[in-house]
């Protein structure tokens, strides 16, 4: 009977203590879990590897250098927050918001087509982040800085990059099928196999950047700048770059 009971004992004990642990951890006044609003919090240089942050209310966060590996942040509010060095190797960006802030409305106000905040627009800082092999498709990243960011083997797929500045950034392996980077900088960006078809490159800057087998089938390079790019596109469009072999355009 004794032994019967022990065993139940510890039965209960260890349901507890799973109970307890599957509960959301709190860091720095932010509650780590799916849409979770921690708008301003202090997350600098936190452990938050595979965190489970989808849909969460993350605007204004500080992040610098926190480690983000394989965080689930799909669809989350991430506008005007500082993730410079941050580690989202493998993180799920997946329709995030990491575009410019414009405070809320008041209801019934008509919204034009310009930001507020027109032309002094900033984005999420995601300068020198680690975003080695993220999922970003649908991602709303205008005029976002990613200045020396790592986006190799990035899903950027269908994702606005408008005017985001993307200088200096490495970019092998990404796929940008369908992104729209309308008025980007990608200035002495490195971008070795990188898939731009159907991207929407018009406006760009894209002087010094580095195209070797870079695909670029149906983009729009309406107006692009590609003053000193070197590479050799795998396919370009009809009569856009299709002169040209391996040197400087």
């Amino acid at each position: 009977m004794r032994s019967f009971a022990k065993v139940f004992c510890l039965s209960v004990l260890s349901v507890a203590l799973l109970a307890g642990s599957a509960q959301a951890r709190t860091v720095n006044g932010c509650k780590i879990k799916a849409k979770t609003n921690c708008a301003y919090k202090n997350l600098n240089g936190k452990n938050l590897r595979g965190a489970k942050l989808s849909g969460a209310t993350l605007h204004h966060v500080k992040l610098r250098g926190a480690d983000l590996r394989k965080a689930n942040l799909q669809g989350a509010d991430l506008r005007k927050a500082d993730l410079t060095g941050a580690n989202l190797r493998g993180a799920n960006l997946k329709d995030a918001k990491l575009h410019y802030y414009t405070p809320p409305r008041n209801k019934g106000a008509v919204t034009g087509q310009t930001p507020s905040c027109a032309p002094k627009c900033f984005g999420a800082n995601l300068n020198n982040a680690n975003l080695t092999g993220a999922v970003l498709a649908g991602a709303n990243l205008s005029y976002a800085g990613l200045i020396l960011a790592n986006l190799s083997s990035a899903n950027l797929s269908s994702a606005n990059l408008s005017r985001a500045v993307i200088a200096y950034a490495t970019l092998t392996g990404a796929n940008l099928t369908g992104a729209n980077l309308y008025g980007a900088v990608l200035i002495g960006a490195t971008l070795y196999y990188t898939n731009f078809t159907g991207a929407n490159l018009d406006s760009a800057n894209m002087t010094s950047t580095n195209l070797f087998d870079a695909n670029l089938t149906g983009a729009v390079l309406t107006s692009t700048n590609l003053t000193g790019a070197l590479g050799c596109p795998t396919v370009t469009p009809a009569g856009i770059l299709s002169s040209f072999a391996c040197f400087s355009f």
